[in-house]
């Protein structure tokens, strides 16, 4: 009577182990593909730092382009490399005008040249904040089905918790109230309190984890700031990576790391976990729960939501060229 109601504890919490394992190593056979992704399709950039233009504040800009053009239009246009079509569409229009000619057919060719280059940007930041995106959902994706398991993982333990603790008082009140005159009662109440606070235990700490891949990693690019990116153009490393030294801002991605940083994406408190973190997030891949997979999302979200920026300028300086080519 003593050890019977006892060791059906231990034997049931073994058993419960053993069903949580088998859930890890089923959850791995599914075809979740984690490894895989689909989200680039144009290959690895190779340009060298002579690709990328110099600082804007570096360039000697026409007194034209300073007086009729915001800081905003002449950074986007000097990351796509038209500001000299830009001056010639300036020249050519003045020209125009002072000798009352009628063929303006240079001008549209050259007006038609700068509006396509716009285009052709535009497509391409949409192009990358496309696979910013993707791998955004991608993570998501994965963390919402951990956290499901994990949810009905939490929801069986809380039951079998329940399920205990009830039996444990009806079997201790029973023996009770029939004038039971041993310790078993006693013994009992502690197995079944034993029990529930092993299964609390179970429900604050069980996480699930997935091997997550991504040896294609925009994140490390943004944190490391290498000279040339091979996951962003030129054009667009361009725009994230330059900063104007008479403001003292920030560069966007410099703006993104102090976000990361500041919100606590990225930062624990020991150095020892703070160096594996890093390794997850910045290298090629690894065991990520959930929550951490969350992170990464919202990581992608931000750094796509900073390049998304630079359609905005673009649309504002084709606005500005048109403005300037109807006056």
């Amino acid at each position: 009577m003593i050890n019977r109601p006892i060791t059906k504890v231990p034997l049931f919490l073994i058993s419960l182990f053993f069903a949580l394992s088998c859930s890890v190593v089923r959850d791995q056979q599914l075809g979740l593909q984690p490894d895989k992704s689909n989200c680039n399709q144009q290959g690895l950039f190779t340009y060298s730092t002579k690709s990328l233009p110099n600082p804007l504040h570096d360039v000697k800009l026409d007194t034209f382009l300073l007086n009729h053009f915001s800081y905003r239009s002449l950074h986007v246009a000097h990351a796509i490399g038209i500001l000299n079509l830009m001056t010639q569409l300036h020249e050519l229009t003045m020209k125009n005008r002072t000798t009352a000619t009628e063929d303006r057919l240079e001008v549209l060719e050259l007006k038609q040249k700068i509006i396509q280059k716009i285009h052709i940007a535009s497509l391409e930041v949409s192009a990358v904040a496309g696979e910013m995106d993707c791998e955004e959902e991608r993570a998501d994706q994965i963390a919402t089905y951990l956290k499901s398991k994990e949810d009905n993982t939490e929801t069986r333990l809380t039951v079998a918790a329940i399920v205990i603790g009830a039996i444990g008082s009806i079997t201790a009140g029973t023996l009770l109230a029939n004038g039971s005159d041993n310790n078993t009662p006693e013994f009992i109440g502690i197995g079944t309190g034993l029990a529930e606070a092993i299964l609390g235990v179970l429900i604050l700490r069980h996480k699930q984890t997935i091997q997550f891949e991504h040896p294609r990693n925009a994140l490390k690019d943004i944190w490391e700031a290498p000279a040339n990116s091979e996951i962003f153009p030129p054009a667009i490393w361009y725009y994230l990576t330059s900063k104007n030294p008479l403001t003292g801002e920030p560069s966007l991605r410099e703006q993104i790391v102090n976000k990361w940083l500041g919100f606590g994406q990225i930062a624990e408190a020991k150095e020892n976990k703070r160096e594996s973190i890093y390794s997850l997030f910045f290298g090629n891949g690894g065991k990520y729960t959930a929550d951490q997979l969350t992170n990464r999302a919202n990581m992608y979200d931000q750094v796509e939501a900073q390049i998304n920026l630079m359609n905005q300028d673009l649309q504002l300086l084709a606005a500005e060229i048109e403005q300037l080519s109807g006056n």
